[in-house]
């Protein structure tokens, strides 16, 4: 580990220092873009008195902590967007997204409404919102517009046409169907998805019809799954002669547990609402079946938890992240960190001076 002191940093490595210089190692934050800096990250101490020299004023003492603050915002900024692969993976994203972009047909539609919840529509009903390489690309543009939404605070992911998701258009499939444009297919959804599963929204996938392959991938990098009547979620990759390659695989364990995970992806089985809520894969059964009604009740569902400051909301959110993706004590370290950033805030100002009871 690297120690700051008045003089800089010892050249002491530990597992979270840089290689090359002094600074703060980024592997707890970068686990969770976005989130708060693991705490061995820690600016220099103020200059203390020394015989014979002067102590810094107040505004020389503050400057390392400023310069830190600014470092850190970028970092974030930069880490909210990590990628899991970069050009040591022969990954070369603008590259992609060009071969993507050839592919065209359906689109992402995104609004946000005022109570901090956002409506995610898959638009290709012809083909059951399969996606099309150019839905792909709008879907990170589409990422990345939440992750600069300050205001928000839910996402509903749902498809037009009273359907989720088919997965992949095949006529995009056949005409990728080598193995680098596979894999570079893989990696850009990866990363797409990976960051929407770590926005800072609590997110909900509202499946109705049906969420086949890549559909049934992206419903699991939401935080929670609400079904209709007569819905299905299928993972039929082995039926084409694949597995998950969006992240659904690594994902679905996570949810379900290894040996349900092997079941569903092993049988390419159907799994209807009463299956998924007793695997856990599904919180809600909701009444109505037509579009609009289902979308109403999801969106009544979801107000539960988006109540509330959305700084206190998207701090929930980070929390959980940083539970689920790190090891116990940087996320104990992570928690401590976000816990700082509304400690003695608006919200937690308002309800001391409520004083409310807990009933």
């Amino acid at each position: 580990m690297r120690f700051w002191s008045a003089r800089g940093c010892s050249d002491t490595a530990g597992p979270g220092a840089r290689a090359g210089g002094c600074g703060p190692g980024t592997e707890a934050a970068a686990a969770v873009p976005g989130g708060a800096l693991s705490p061995q990250h820690h600016p220099p101490p103020l200059l203390r008195r020394r015989r014979g020299r002067s102590v810094p004023g107040p505004e020389m003492a503050l400057a390392p902590w400023k310069n830190f603050l600014q470092i850190t915002m970028k970092r974030i900024l930069q880490q909210r967007r990590l990628s899991l692969y970069n050009g040591a993976h022969g990954y070369e994203e603008e590259l992609i997204k060009k071969k993507l972009q050839q592919f065209s047909g359906g689109s992402i539609n995104l609004s946000k409404e005022d109570n901090g919840i956002a409506i995610l529509t898959l638009n290709n009903p012809k083909l059951m919102n399969a996606f099309t390489g150019t839905m792909m690309v709008e879907l990170q543009e589409r990422v990345t517009e939440l992750e600069n939404w300050k205001d928000g605070k839910g996402l509903i992911i749902h498809g037009a046409g009273n359907t989720f998701c088919s997965g992949s258009d095949l006529n995009v499939v056949k005409e990728i169907s080598n193995s680098q444009d596979g894999m570079n297919m893989c990696m850009f959804m990866q990363n797409t998805l990976t960051r929407l599963m770590r926005l800072p929204l609590i997110s909900v996938a509202l499946v109705q019809g049906k969420a086949f392959g890549g559909g049934a991938e992206l419903t699991t990098a939401c935080d929670f799954r609400l079904m209709t009547p007569g819905s299905e979620i299928r993972f039929v990759h082995k039926h084409m002669g694949l597995v998950p390659g969006w992240g659904g695989g690594a994902r679905l364990v996570r949810i379900v547990g290894s040996g349900a995970a092997l079941q569903l992806l092993g049988g390419a089985a159907r799994v209807g609402p009463e299956r998924a809520l007793g695997l856990g894969l599904a919180e809600l059964t909701l009444p109505a079946a037509d579009e609009s009604g289902a979308l109403g009740e999801a969106r009544a569902w979801l107000s539960q938890y988006t109540e509330g400051p959305a700084a206190v909301v998207r701090a929930v959110k980070k929390v959980v992240t940083a539970g689920r993706e790190l090891p116990l004590e940087d996320a104990l370290r992570t928690e401590k960190d976000i816990f700082g950033t509304v400690w003695g805030g608006p919200a937690n100002l308002q309800a001391l001076v409520r004083r409310p009871k807990h009933k």
